[in-house]
């Protein structure tokens, strides 16, 4: 998988979401407290995953929850837009080079991706002024995301406003006009029209409006997602009408054929990336049986022109798009690109110096192969293969176009 490294002060962040959320009291918990939060916590995540269909709306208005959300999901969530900013500043037509960035928000929540877009520019040598509207239905929510956003540039070097509308997205003639660099919609499309009948269908008519209406020529929509099989699916989904609708797939995705994910109700495509995170939610870890141990997420960028991340890649590049698959005398992974999804297949008996990356391949990677061995259905890896992992050379590459 992507190696993105993370540059939040973490002791920071945690001191910060404590002393604001006990109103400048203390910067700790007591046992009770914790306790009383991990309750909460347990409560939140099982309406994300396994309650879905009782999600309220509007459920950071439960002050409760809200708590919860700010102090296990908001650390997490705050990283998740790294991956798609750092592809973006991979691509030599410097896509993220401008003087002045403009970022529209919808659903902003308290500002989770606010935060994390600041903390990814305030880490670059060239940083541009940001400025950021964020719109969400929840005036609770627009407060705190002001709040947070004046605790952290006040210690991050970053020239930075910030706009706020409370305004429900689903209305999008009632957004102030503008035209933006970024659009942000994170954590938010799977919430959108969640119990009409026809809600695929309206999202994608929701995304069309909204990026020919206020996607500059040459901006990015980031659509982040939650992991799970019925959100991710449901934005792959979303993704092909979108394609056929004339916008570009920059990422992920190396390619913008119909996603071949789709066609086996089981599968479905997402991160996992390694994550340290901070005291509290190790914590908390211990209390619920929850693990916060790595980012789980799907994500998607569009744009209006035709630059892609292939654009830098080799023709015959591939995504890994599975965990590895490990059997009895041989490795296997499913890969992601020119011919669609196929499983890839290498017996220990054919390892080679050559090959040897193949052992070494995660999820999220991008490869590429020379002399692979095409069976028409799969492919298969010999003594003769060579594999170059892509990802452990673009990825961590200090040199990005902003």
């Amino acid at each position: 998988m992507p190696q993105i490294h993370f540059n939040t002060n973490k002791v920071f962040l945690e001191y910060t979401l404590l002393k604001y959320l006990s109103d400048n009291r203390s910067s700790s918990l007591t046992d009770s407290e914790l306790n009383s939060l991990a309750s909460d916590i347990i409560e939140l995540s099982n309406l994300f995953t396994k309650n879905r269909e009782i999600l309220p709306s509007q459920y950071l208005n439960n002050k409760n929850l809200r708590r919860a959300y700010m102090m296990y999901f908001l650390p997490s969530n705050i990283y998740k837009i790294h991956l798609p900013l750092k592809e973006l500043s991979l691509h030599p037509q410097k896509i993220l080079s401008k003087k002045e960035i403009k970022i529209l928000d919808l659903g902003s929540g308290p500002g989770t991706t606010i935060l994390g877009i600041l903390d990814f520019f305030s880490k670059q040598k060239k940083r541009p002024s940001l400025e950021f509207t964020a719109i969400d239905s929840v005036v609770e929510n627009l407060s705190i995301a002001k709040d947070l956003f004046k605790l952290f540039t006040e210690n991050v070097n970053i020239d930075a406003s910030l706009k706020t509308f409370k305004i429900n997205i689903e209305k999008t003639e009632a957004i102030p006009e503008g035209s933006y660099d970024i659009i942000i919609l994170s954590n938010i499309l799977n919430e959108l029209f969640y119990k009409e009948e026809k809600k695929i269908a309206k999202r994608v008519s929701f995304l069309t409006t909204i990026i020919r209406k206020f996607l500059a020529s040459d901006g990015n929509c980031i659509i982040i997602e939650p992991a799970l099989r019925e959100t991710t699916r449901e934005m792959l989904e979303i993704r092909d009408s979108l394609v056929k609708n004339g916008f570009k797939i920059y990422s992920p995705c190396l390619i913008d054929e119909p996603c071949p994910a789709l066609s086996n109700p089981k599968d479905w495509c997402h991160e996992d990336i390694p994550w340290i995170p901070p005291k509290i939610i190790k914590e908390i870890d211990k209390l619920t049986g929850l693990r916060k141990d790595s980012l789980k997420f799907s994500y998607l960028v569009l744009r209006k022109d035709k630059l892609s991340l292939s654009d830098i890649l080799e023709k015959n590049s591939y995504r890994v798009v599975s965990e590895p698959l490990v059997s009895k005398g041989k490795l296997e992974f499913y890969i992601c690109g020119i011919g669609g999804r196929r499983l890839i297949t290498m017996l220990d008996k054919d390892k080679t110096p050559s090959n040897m990356q193949f052992q070494k391949l995660q999820r999220g990677d991008i490869v590429s192969f020379r002399d692979l061995i095409d069976e028409g259905n799969r492919f298969k890896i010999d003594k003769g293969t060579t594999v170059a992992n892509l990802s452990s050379h673009i990825y961590k590459s200090p040199h990005l176009y902003i």
